[in-house]
């Protein structure tokens, strides 16, 4: 199921050079509920590449979205992306669970959180 998302966020670094994953603003982390080390899928709004990789705990406070290692390829600096985690659950947790859906603004800010995704809105 999904678990959390950061919608929009604007990517501030790409370090090829970094062994691998992303780093988030650790604010972000912990208001979405994504935990350090965690799986996540990213979707790039500027080029439509989707990958995965794990998480690392930015500083807080600070905006950061950097793409590390080889995925620092998939994007430029100042693309918008959404970083999605998923999570195994049981039909019964599934039915009563909500996502914590965090909308930024262009420097990683939160503007709004939500708990459902509503088709044929755009935030």
């Amino acid at each position: 199921m999904f678990k959390g998302k950061l919608h929009r966020a604007t990517v501030t670094q790409a370090d090829i050079n970094y062994v691998g994953s992303v780093t988030i603003d650790s604010d972000l982390l912990d208001q979405s509920g994504i935990l350090p080390g965690e799986k996540v899928q990213i979707v790039n709004l500027h080029n439509g590449e989707r990958f995965e990789t794990y998480t690392i705990k930015g500083d807080a406070g600070s905006g950061v979205i950097c793409i590390n290692g080889a995925a620092a390829r998939l994007v430029q600096v100042g693309d918008k992306v959404i970083i999605i985690a998923y999570a195994l659950m049981n039909e019964e947790e599934a039915k009563s669970f909500l996502p914590n859906v965090l909308v930024l603004d262009d420097k990683n800010r939160i503007i709004r959180v939500k708990h459902e995704e509503i088709h044929g809105t755009t935030e």
